[in-house]
């Protein structure tokens, strides 16, 4: 199976699938090589990818500006830059019964 992440220098990209209009955001799963996420908050006038965004970076504990959608502004198949520092945090993220 496919990993969500990879590595390009200091850089992580993240590759999620968006799924916006829950109640709660939440990370639930990887499948098809994406990582899963639950975003509470509608999908129009950007307000999902920002809604995203503020939440990974709660999770990692990071800036909200080093969280940048590279990709899928208008799709729910995003990917995600990150800065390498948080590769440990970001990996306990991911659900542990995926490999």
């Amino acid at each position: 199976m496919e990993s969500c992440i990879r590595v390009s220098g200091n850089i992580l990209y993240l590759a999620i699938k968006a799924l916006p209009g829950a109640s709660r955001s939440q990370v639930l799963d990887v499948h098809a090589g994406r990582l899963r996420v639950k975003i509470a908050a509608a999908p129009e006038d950007g307000k999902a990818n920002a809604e995203l965004g503020a939440f990974l970076a709660k999770l990692l504990d990071c800036p909200r500006k080093v969280v940048r959608l590279c990709s899928g502004e208008h799709s729910r198949l995003k990917t995600i830059e990150l800065p390498l520092s948080v590769k440990e945090k970001l990996e306990a993220l991911i659900p542990a019964s995926y490999p």
